[in-house]
């Protein structure tokens, strides 16, 4: 009898090295998962054109689907089978799954190579007429995450694929299994500001222009910005300061530019574009210019049935109730918001990123059968 286990299925990912952006063997193993439990799986590349190459690179994604009658209702799980570089220090080989105790250690077993292997055993556990269900797995969660959730969303969009319910497997329990289920997550900008000066002599400073001084005007008005108090869901916006560069070597040189670069990470009160129009106005009354990159807006699926599904679910398991929350990073779940009402569900974090990451065989386990009652009461 095939061993379907959540354990089983995940050393099988982890032992595909799949470093950002991630193409090949990983998605090959995925796609020999799913194709006898019935779903049609398809794979495409993005981003392999020459001039996307600074913009990441080329990327794999796959998209699965078993569908149900046409009056059915469509629920999907979404996540990545890239990885963040292992780094060096392990006290194994990362990508050579290891079972030690009651843990198993490889990278990807939390965030979340584990997440999907949980999802694809539980489905072992549903009948094959129970509806639609999809996977939308991308190769590129990790890295820019321009040709992966996003690339995906247009290709679902082209042949009129849209999902009911969907949950993104990312890693959100903290203390135990089941602690917590993100229903959003704030927005993400970087700012990039630059300054430019004229470089002269510090003994005649009237005969040049130091960026730094004004460099330092920009920055601490930008320290003095209250943003807000936060919301219901929602923790109050910040903005940190996360690099000052000069690059001057000589002791006795006024500068010819000074850059700055700060990231904000802002609630629903906000949008990317509006705080970048509040920073530029700051920066261009000082003479300098600013670059913002929106990585993510921030998004919310209020309380409901989907967050009460999940949430049912992880406590007839485990037995916890978990809190809803809309803290920590950005996951895909940004961009899925858009079509489709998500929450986050998955393993414990603690390790994610870290050497020698691992996840509990039981919480694997439980993992995958949180999943099935999940879908069986969304589909049923």
């Amino acid at each position: 009898m095939t061993d379907t286990s959540p354990v089983k299925l995940a050393k099988s990912l982890i032992a595909c090295p799949s470093i950002t952006p991630a193409t090949g063997s990983v998605f090959e193993t995925c796609e020999s998962m799913l194709e006898p439990l019935g779903f049609e799986v398809s794979r495409f590349v993005a981003g392999d054109a020459p001039e996307q190459a600074d913009l990441g690179g080329a990327v794999e994604n796959l998209f699965a689907i078993r569908r149900g009658a046409d009056d059915s209702r469509h629920f999907a799980f979404a996540g990545h089978l890239d990885v963040v570089p292992p780094g060096e220090g392990w006290h194994s080989d990362p990508f050579a799954p290891e079972i030690r105790g009651d843990l198993l250690y490889g990278r990807g077993a939390v965030d979340m190579k584990g997440s999907i292997a949980a999802f694809v055993s539980a489905l072992h556990q549903l009948p094959r007429d129970l509806g639609t269900i999809s996977l939308i797995i991308t190769g590129d969660e990790e890295g820019p995450a321009r040709f992966g959730t996003v690339a995906l969303m247009d290709w679902m969009a082209e042949r009129n694929i849209r999902p009911d319910l969907c949950v993104v497997g990312e890693p959100t329990s903290v203390h135990r299994l089941g602690d917590m289920v993100k229903i959003g997550r704030r927005g993400s900008v970087n700012m990039w500001v630059t300054v430019n000066g004229t470089q002269g002599h510090v003994a005649y400073p009237h005969l040049a222009d130091n960026p730094i001084t004004r460099l330092g005007k920009i920055l601490s008005e930008i320290d003095e910005l209250h943003l807000d108090g936060g919301t219901d869901w929602f923790q109050a916006s910040n903005i940190e300061f996360t690099d000052l560069h000069v690059g001057n070597p000589a002791h006795n040189v006024i500068p010819a530019r000074a850059e700055g670069r700060l990231s904000i990470r802002f609630n629903d009160q906000h949008s990317g574009d509006s705080l970048s129009q509040m920073i530029r106005e700051i920066v261009e009354k000082h003479g300098g210019k600013l670059r913002p990159v929106i990585s993510g807006e921030p998004f919310l699926t209020p309380p409901g049935e989907l967050s009460e599904l999940v949430a049912t679910a992880i406590t007839d398991v485990t037995g916890v109730e978990p809190e809803l929350s809309t803290s920590g990073g950005t996951s895909d779940a940004r961009f899925l918001s858009k079509i489709v009402p998500v929450v986050e569900f998955g393993l414990c974090n603690a390790t994610m990123h870290k050497l020698d990451e691992a996840v509990a065989i039981a919480d694997l386990d439980q993992l995958a059968e949180i999943y099935a009652l999940i879908v069986r009461r969304a589909l049923g």
